[in-house]
């Protein structure tokens, strides 16, 4: 299998984590700025589903193995 037949899948798994990651830092602004306590809780778990994004590999087939 060519190194190259990934890519789109590799650049979709970044994209995924990139925005949950700009999406918890959002959260993480909004809870020092508006609501402390909801803004927090609300940024941890998408930080989490971030980090969980980018640990998935991709099988041989170049599907998001779970």
């Amino acid at each position: 299998m060519k190194a190259t037949e990934c890519v789109p899948q590799k650049i979709s798994k970044l994209m995924l984590g990139s925005l949950m990651l700009i999406a918890a830092l959002g959260l993480i602004i909004i809870g020092i700025t508006l609501l402390p306590v909801f803004g927090f809780m609300l940024a941890v778990p998408v930080i989490a589903l971030a980090i969980y994004i980018f640990k998935l590999h991709l099988n041989e087939k170049c599907e998001i193995d779970f």
